[in-house]
């Protein structure tokens, strides 16, 4: 044959199925574009130079990870169509005289030319792209926005590896398919699964119990620890269970509107309930990604868009004062009146040295020990709090924080008195309704009151806003006379499991670089003067609030960056999906329609068929994607107390408008995919020919 013949036949099919290969190619071209941007940013080096920059790369590496795993999967899912399209034209070229190895030469060419203009386009966009995407993350994290243009050549690299593998795939895949059917096959492949599919009730009820499975452990779950170890293991199942109730339930659903004949000998119904009866098998299981994309959108866009603005409460929860003063030691002597003295001294003069005035100073001692805990009882065992050995449950971890009681009514102004062995009680993200806690083989206490969350009074230091561990603050008398057995435990490495520490917060009148100015000179200070010697077991830990912003917003804003991209390329995924399965559809109805169209059927008569068809499965995705973010939403809510985000109003509203605005695009895809499908089926595009 003469040479570039198999080339031109590639050319020519494609321009022949170009409704079927233009969508397909776009999103190659998308997906390329996507992950090299991806890469790109994972690579930037002004990240290094930032504060919580190390963290923005990771959360890129991360996604260019996704990308290149969901690549793999949707580039095959989407080619599957393709492949279907073509097994017939395929078939004849086989009956025709042209051998398997033709074919696959043909197959060969359409790959080589759909990867080729794949990567050109993809890379040009996404290095044309990539500083708009720069400057956007620089936007996000607020960052310094660095205008020169870059191109990454190792991004380059390893998008052309990456999806030249890929396509290499999907080529062995398409000659796989081409070369174990029988030419027969292949020419009435449009044909196949023409069998009515018979209702698996076993299947359809074993997937309504998978997702309420999944649904009670989102619900049930208390402990924002126990909410990252289960997120996954429902997020597993709410896929499995949603493919099976989608697949089998709705070939039952077709067969309830079948038997209702009220409602199944109508123009309107009978066409297309009769002609998804035959096909819902793979109906399903497009219904039931679409649903699974449409989840993921939801659940990312609302976490992500609640860490993001939500960063500056995150912040000010973890760091309640402008400069925040952690001072720990090995023992309580150090911290005596006396020493706090000397400790407030220096703070005191270094901030009039810098001419800063403070306000809101508070000064406390605490004193914590991590452990297990079962009624009244708790285990400090370092063993089984890390390791969770003897089937230790985290639900039973639990941090205890011991406050002197004199330290608590100078704070708070009050005026309690307790005796030997009293204790007042605050439970932080936890209940405790006992009224006595023992400390295996140390001390017992006896609970006298349980007091209201006292944390906005700045109590905190990050130290309970940043433990993920359910925390209960005890306010005892003293802490020689009260904790000496619990001074002496040690865990398995020999170090003392009973942490002693004093922290000091004050507000600084000052902007924010004077801020972190101030918190290193303090830190060089009280180092300084307590490094040497009685005080060598002291050490001293300053932050300022000013500091961390950046962290804090660099690490959310790289989130809700990362989300946004991830969410744009799930939709393109499910609206790729939903053409595809519009395309498809349309022509293997549009025969059927065409036998109604002899014996009467209008054109308006087909637009209502087609309206009550998409109506009838449609929205299918839409509402149990709803639902499954609604059932999801307590372990959201969990996962972001992690983050010190509580408000959960604000989580409502953002949800609510998430759902609000893919609802909304959901519907005008709807709207356009069904005037392609209603083009095919009605003739319309050929009788304009």
């Amino acid at each position: 044959m003469k040479s570039g013949f198999y080339l031109r036949l590639a050319i020519s099919g494609i321009k022949k199925n170009k409704r079927m290969y233009l969508p397909y190619i776009f999103t190659c071209i998308g997906m390329v574009m996507m992950f090299y941007i991806i890469k790109f940013l994972s690579t930037l080096t002004l990240l290094d130079y930032m504060s919580g920059g190390s963290n923005i790369k990771s959360m890129m590496s991360f996604g260019s990870g996704i990308i290149s795993i969901f690549s793999v999967i949707f580039l095959f899912y989407t080619n599957s169509f393709l492949i279907r399209k073509r097994k017939k034209e395929f078939g004849l070229y086989n009956i025709l005289g042209m051998g398997k190895r033709n074919i696959a030469r043909i197959l060969l060419w359409e790959t080589v030319v759909i990867a080729f203009v794949s990567l050109l386009f993809g890379l040009i966009l996404g290095i044309s792209l990539s500083k708009l995407f720069e400057l956007g993350l620089s936007n996000f994290v607020k960052a310094e926005i660095n205008y020169k243009f870059i191109i990454s050549s190792d991004s380059i690299i390893y998008t052309m590896i990456l999806f030249g593998i890929i396509f290499a795939l999907i080529l062995l895949n398409s000659l796989r398919q081409v070369h174990t059917a029988n030419p027969i096959a292949l020419l009435h492949s449009e044909n196949s699964g023409e069998k009515p599919p018979k209702a698996n009730w076993f299947l359809g009820l074993l997937g309504i119990v998978i997702i309420g499975v999944a649904y009670y452990i989102a619900v049930t779950i208390e402990s924002p620890i126990s909410a990252i170890m289960w997120f996954f293991v429902a997020v597993g199942l709410v896929i499995v269970g949603t493919y099976l109730l989608f697949i089998s339930g709705s070939v039952l659903l077709c067969r309830i509107l079948q038997k209702n004949k009220k409602y199944y000998y109508k123009r309107n119904h009978f066409v297309s309930v009769s002609s998804m009866a035959y096909r819902m098998k793979r109906n399903g299981a497009g219904l039931a990604s679409i649903c699974i994309l449409g989840t993921m959108v939801l659940v990312m866009i609302t976490g992500s868009a609640c860490l993001y603005f939500g960063s500056e409460d995150s912040l000010r929860s973890n760091y309640p004062r402008d400069i925040c003063i952690s001072t720990r030691g090995d023992e309580s002597d150090c911290f005596s009146d006396e020493n706090i003295s000397e400790y407030l001294k220096t703070i005191m003069e270094t901030t009039k040295a810098e001419n800063i005035d403070t306000k809101n100073n508070i000064n406390y001692r605490l004193a914590s020990i991590a452990g297990i805990i079962k009624n009244d009882s708790f285990n400090p065992n370092a063993v089984d709090y890390y390791s969770l050995n003897n089937g230790a449950k985290t639900n039973n971890l639990r941090q205890i924080f011991f406050m002197p009681v004199s330290d608590y009514n100078n704070i708070m102004g009050t005026d309690y008195k307790l005796e030997n062995a009293q204790a007042m009680i605050c439970p932080i993200r936890c209940d405790y309704n006992y009224d006595s806690l023992t400390i295996k083989d140390c001390e017992t206490f006896s609970i006298v009151k349980t007091l209201d969350n006292f944390l906005d009074k700045g109590i905190n230091n990050g130290i309970f806003t940043m433990s993920i561990t359910p925390s209960i603050i005890m306010v005892i008398p003293d802490f020689n006379e009260n904790l000496k057995d619990s001074m002496t435990l040690t865990d398995y490495n020999g170090n003392k499991m009973l942490n002693i520490n004093w922290n000091c917060l004050f507000d600084a009148e000052c902007d924010d670089n004077l801020q972190i100015d101030l918190a290193l000179k303090i830190s060089s200070e009280l180092s300084k003067n307590y490094e040497e010697g009685a005080d060598t077991s002291i050490s001293f830990y300053i932050e300022s609030r000013a500091q961390n912003r950046s962290d804090y917003y660099g690490t959310y804003g790289g989130i809700f960056f990362l989300g946004i991209t991830l969410s744009i390329i799930f939709t393109f995924a499910a609206v790729l999906i939903i053409y595809y399965k519009q395309i498809s559809e349309g022509y293997e109805d549009q025969s059927r329609f065409d036998i109604m169209q002899k014996v009467g059927m209008t054109k308006k008569d087909i637009r209502k068929s087609i309206n009550s068809q998409m109506l009838t499965v449609f929205y299918m995705p839409l509402v149990t994607a709803v639902i499954h973010l609604g059932f999801a939403f307590p372990m959201i809510n969990r996962l972001l107390m992690l983050f010190n985000l509580t408000n959960l109003k604000f989580l409502i509203t953002v949800a609510a408008i998430s759902v609000l605005v893919f609802s909304i695009f959901y519907a005008l895809i709807y709207r356009i995919t069904s005037n392609v499908y209603y083009s095919i089926v009605s003739g319309a595009k050929e009788s304009q020919k």
